[in-house]
């Protein structure tokens, strides 16, 4: 049964149920399910589009941030598409419509269409396990392993932490050594919350790529990229970087933005690896508005793409009885406006210099993608509401800006709750440093390694061998600056070593890596 047919069986069911005296009630007395309480004034659309020109330049402004490309699609046309401010700060090349960006987590809405296109080709279904193209993969719990479907990842709802292998990747794991650790974090109930998982939406793309014979990057180009034309996108990291036009990262520093970093996101690539230009993302947009068809040709098939746009699961609870609550569905967010109409749209985030944010309004067929080269502070999302506005009500209702940046502060501050504490004024000392040192076990995060220098001590950490220097701060409490995309730049971390009656050292407690509760490790020997 297609999904045509099921939801013509879900009206009848519902019209079945309204009687009322023995009477059924028509189905066409029922009220119109895509009715919006607001109407668009002819005219009002293209007015929002007019006043782009002066708020993206405004917003850039405002935020500081060094550039930003702006597209809008309306009815399957791509109507607008410019650039604003810098690639990189001290520089001149400007940004414009072809400049690439990394676009961070909006790849999740990418790649769900990718799936979408290989679930209307027959190869994989939603609710196909994991395991069946994956039979090494494991979850803390052989039921949940077995029944974890493609769906439930797309939908954040597998009962992962959130971002759950992040700080992994940040310790230079790879995909496949990522997911293989994904078996020891610890679990929530299944399918009946959401948390946001950048490896868990990985491992169900890795099960599509399997299933298709094709790695995810080159899946990606065959069956989305090139039939849309999208000829700046790629899901690797090698091709971004060797793009002429491109804008590099900044992040916000006490001088102001700099370009201090890059981010290989290749390990979550279909999380957030994808990069790509306003006019390609356009194109994009067009087909999803347009129900998975492009300029008269089918990309995706309508019922394949129509679970991934439409709610699987609340994302964020209403907060009182006259709030209204957030969904997801398969790799998009789905929420619906105070004008009574429904909006996808996803927001991406690289603490390390990217913003990006995307709103479609389908009743509409508008649509607008904001990419950003900076860390985020709520310059996309606020243009994107400030459009979305203008579309709805021919108005902007709300300081967007002010809201999105003090939602999304958190994103950019400092790990660690020793961040901004003095010292203590009166120190226990630490044992002989000697004593530390030695090799610390732990199945998640892999081996510490804690070594005895001539000015202190060094934590040595993951594949890529991370090195941190450790402050001492009190007793058997060290401290060390972390850094990377899931630490920012200022955040502090405690390392705190435990020892038993006899003075032995056993373990070492490192916060950064505790949030989930798994960050001790044991000690299995000395150096």
């Amino acid at each position: 049964m297609g999904m045509c047919e099921i939801l013509a069986a879900f009206r009848l069911a519902v019209v079945a149920l309204l009687v009322a005296g023995g009477n059924p009630v028509d189905a066409e007395e029922l009220p119109p399910p895509r009715v919006a309480g607001v109407p668009i004034p002819d005219g009002q659309i293209e007015r929002a589009i007019g006043q782009l020109d002066t708020l993206a330049p405004a917003i850039l402004e405002r935020s500081g941030i060094p550039g930003l490309a702006v597209a809008v699609v309306r009815d399957g046309e791509t109507v607008y598409a410019k650039g604003f401010g810098l690639r990189r700060i001290g520089e001149r090349q400007p940004v414009d419509a072809d400049t690439v960006f990394q676009i961070a987590s909006l790849s999740k809405s990418i790649g769900a269409t990718v799936v979408a296109h290989q679930v209307g080709a027959g190869v994989v279904k939603w609710d196909t396990p994991l395991v069946t193209y994956l039979p090494w993969f494991e979850l803390n719990d052989p039921w949940i392993t077995k029944h974890v479907t493609i769906g439930d990842m797309y939908a954040h709802r597998s009962g992962l932490p959130d971002h759950a292998g992040d700080d992994l990747e940040d310790l230079g794991y790879d995909r496949r050594q990522i997911l293989q650790r994904l078996r020891f974090a610890p679990l929530r109930a299944f399918r009946d919350q959401y948390a946001y998982t950048n490896f868990g939406l990985t491992a169900a793309a890795e099960a599509v790529a399997v299933a298709s014979a094709r790695d995810w990057a080159t899946l990606s180009e065959e069956v989305l990229y090139r039939p849309l034309g999208m000829s700046a996108t790629s899901s690797r990291y090698a091709d971004y970087a060797a793009r002429d036009n491109r804008a590099v990262l900044h992040v916000r520093t006490a001088g102001g933005f700099e370009p201090k970093y890059q981010r290989r996101p290749d390990a979550q690539s279909p999380a957030g690896g994808v990069s790509s230009n306003v006019r390609d993302l356009a194109r994009w947009m067009a087909m999803v508005l347009d129900g998975g068809t492009y300029q008269g040709h089918e990309i995706v098939a309508g019922d394949a793409l129509l679970p991934a746009i439409t709610p699987e699961i609340v994302s964020s609870r209403a907060y009182a009885a006259d709030a209204r609550a957030s969904f997801y569905g398969y790799g998009f967010g789905v929420s619906v406006q105070p004008s009574g109409r429904v909006a996808l749209s996803h927001s991406g985030a690289f603490s390390l210099g990217a913003g990006t944010n995307y709103v479609l309004i389908p009743s509409a067929h508008v649509g607008i993608v904001i990419l950003t080269n900076a860390s985020p502070g709520g310059a996309a999302e606020a243009l994107g509401m400030q459009f979305s506005d203008l579309v709805q009500f021919g108005k902007v209702t709300r300081d967007w800006f002010a809201a999105y940046a003090a939602l999304l502060a958190p994103i950019s501050a400092p790990f660690g709750a020793r961040v901004g504490k003095p010292a203590p004024a009166d120190p226990a000392p630490a044992l002989d440093l000697a004593v530390y040192a030695g090799t610390y076990a732990n199945d998640y995060y892999g081996d510490a390694v804690i070594i005895r220098q001539r000015d202190g001590l060094m934590l040595k950490i993951g594949p890529a061998q991370a090195e941190f220097a450790f402050t001492h701060l009190d007793g058997n409490v060290f401290t060390f600056a972390p850094r990377g995309e899931n630490a920012s730049e200022g955040s502090i971390s405690t390392a705190t070593f435990t020892t038993d009656p006899s003075g032995k050292v056993t373990a070492l407690t490192i916060e950064l890596f505790d949030q989930a509760g798994i960050g001790t490790f044991k000690r299995t020997g000395s150096n």
